[in-house]
């Protein structure tokens, strides 16, 4: 990657800039109220831009537009649930949080249910939150592996200390607050990418041109039915019946009961502006994701006239270069750059057809083209298979890394470093909610539910401190193992919070509309829609995003059925005393 003193200059200033803006803005009560909480002082549109903050990860911009590069648009349904969900959040969740004054979600199932309750469905946040935080934690270190060329391990040490650091010094009301300032770099950055693809595309060939590229080669697959010769695939992950209702309750779980989500509209001085801010949310999220997806396919048009790296994760390559397959991986390339230049060629036919208006010819090419793109994607395939054989533990992906290549090959001097910094804004403003979120939980629902000893405002307001750097080290943990997953870093993040959410918000459910359902029954469903959810993941029978609606029926399914069972038998052995005392 090609990073000038300018690109440092700007990323340091960058970075230094929000940080002493954090440490400007974390003046607040030491205490458990100011430390997790602001005070509960926020206005709607902080909140607003602290959620869409806590949403938006480095994962979002550096492997999104590589997930619309590589298999298109259609990944923007997945939020088609969200703005429905927004909805019922404010008149489920929203109102009781409020009403309560609580800190976690999970002190209302106490309340509602029992002891061993709370702390299961706490602890199944933990352990989906901390996770997933150490799967975030490794996309700004894959920009720093990238960059300088760090092995993978140090560059998870090196920004997990960042960090913890970051998030240890401020409270909720620093991350608040600078999520503002770093969404507005954030998506100015990204929109200057986009318009940098496009200005560099031949002269003739401009936005429109770019979309009707990405069309005809598949791209802007905005809506999918799932449906195939076969019938419906269960299987397909992303398509408008899984987007809208697997999303939605996904949606409904992770804002109404995941606490990294619950702790940013707890911040709000008013249950009026937590609402406001979350219905904000549901009409803008959506257009943003499209906006990120579509520079995806911006590039792949770039790409069409361009030369286009046969392996994007340049690490890698340079490893394949050295390796004893080097002449296997020259022989793929070579091959994969003569199908490009097949298809650059059809690709210019194609604008010039597009600009004379010849319908037949048009048709004739984006038959061509599509013939070709899937010569391209067999030729990416024989490559991945070469890389995973040559470097131990690889996976052969290098979604991840489309976006970065683009970023380090292609913009000038100074916007690459803003590139940069962004990645590393948007980890800091995700991570830091979801770690003080973990802290939030872990004094909560565990230190202060269990502890003895009176502790002052001070003494918890340290302790909150304490937790939240050891969850920052555990999510350094998970993330020196979360190199290779399989997966876009997004699609691994949201297969990690399929596997509970459906579990979790089946709990709140249950404790909202299912009066009679006491806290044994809810526990024993629980445990037992976790398995299923896990087993039908494994079996591979559905795609992610259905999880997150079998773990929530499951749990109000089985809860309900078990209560009946108990109160039957527990008015059987009544009936049985009783007989027994009249015989006597």
């Amino acid at each position: 990657m090609n990073f000038s003193r300018l690109d440092w200059t700007v990323l340091v200033v960058t970075l230094l800039l929000i940080i002493v803006y954090g440490v400007y803005r974390s003046r607040t009560s030491k205490n458990l109220e100011g430390y997790l909480l602001s005070d509960r002082q926020m206005p709607w549109w902080i909140v607003l831009l602290s959620i869409m903050g806590t949403q938006a990860s480095a994962i979002t911009f550096l492997t999104v537009p590589g997930q619309a590069y590589s298999d298109g648009m259609r990944f923007v349904q997945y939020y088609f649930g969200l703005p429905f969900a927004m909805v019922v959040v404010c008149i489920m969740f929203v109102p009781v949080f409020h009403r309560l004054k609580v800190f976690t979600a999970y002190e209302y199932l106490e309340q509602r249910f029992d002891v061993k309750t709370r702390l299961l469905t706490s602890f199944l946040f933990l352990l989906s939150r901390g996770i997933s935080t150490g799967v975030s934690i490794l996309a700004p270190s894959i920009v720093l592996h990238s960059m300088l060329g760090w092995d993978i391990a140090s560059t998870n040490l090196f920004m997990g200390g960042l960090l913890i650091i970051y998030t240890v010094s401020g409270g909720a009301k620093a991350v608040a607050y600078t999520q503002q300032l770093q969404l507005i770099i954030i998506y100015a950055a990204m929109f200057l990418a986009a318009w940098w693809a496009v200005k560099m595309l031949p002269e003739g060939i401009g936005f429109t041109d770019a979309l009707h590229i990405g069309g005809k080669s598949g791209k802007l697959n905005v809506i999918t039915s799932g449906f195939t010769d076969k019938g419906f695939d269960w299987k397909d992950r992303y398509n408008i019946w899984s987007g809208v209702i697997g999303g939605f309750f996904l949606a409904l779980s992770y804002f109404g009961t995941d606490q990294s989500q619950v702790g940013r509209y707890l911040t709000a001085r008013s249950e009026q502006e937590s609402k406001l801010g979350l219905l904000m949310n549901g009409l803008v999220k959506v257009p943003l994701q499209f906006g990120i997806l579509l520079i995806g396919v911006l590039l792949f048009a770039f790409y069409q006239f361009n030369k286009t790296p046969a392996f994007f994760n340049l690490a890698q390559e340079q490893t394949l270069r050295k390796s004893a397959n080097a002449g296997e991986f020259a022989t793929a390339e070579q091959k994969y750059q003569q199908v490009q230049e097949e298809k650059r060629k059809t690709v210019v036919a194609l604008g010039n057809a597009l600009h004379a208006n010849n319908e037949a010819q048009v048709d004739q090419l984006r038959t061509r083209l599509q013939q070709q793109q899937q010569q391209t994607q067999q030729v990416r395939d024989s490559i991945s298979n070469i890389v995973k054989k040559t470097i131990p533990g690889s996976d052969g992906n290098d979604t991840n890394y489309v976006f970065l290549r683009f970023v380090g090959d292609f913009l000038p001097n100074g916007l690459v470093g803003l590139i940069i910094a962004i990645i590393f804004l948007a980890s800091w403003s995700s991570i830091a909610a979801a770690l003080h979120a973990l802290a939030s939980c872990t004094m909560i629902d565990f230190h202060k539910r269990f502890t003895k000893k009176a502790a002052t405002p001070l003494q918890e307001y340290r302790w909150s401190q304490a937790y939240v750097l050891i969850w920052g080290v555990f999510s350094v943990i998970v993330a020196l193992f979360s190199y290779n997953l399989g997966n876009s870093l997004v699609e691994a993040v949201n297969i990690l919070g399929s596997w509970f959410y459906g579990t979790i918000l089946g709990i709140f459910l249950v404790a909202l509309y299912l009066k009679r359902v006491g806290g044994h029954a809810v526990f024993v469903g629980a445990i037992i829609a976790e398995i299923i959810v896990i087993g039908v993941y494994y079996l591979n029978l559905l795609s992610f995003l259905w999880l997150n609606l079998i773990g929530a029926l499951a749990v109000v399914i089985f809860s309900f059925i078990i209560q009946v069972i108990f109160c039957r038998r527990a008015g059987a052995l009544k009936n049985e005393k009783a007989l027994q005392g009249v015989k006597l």
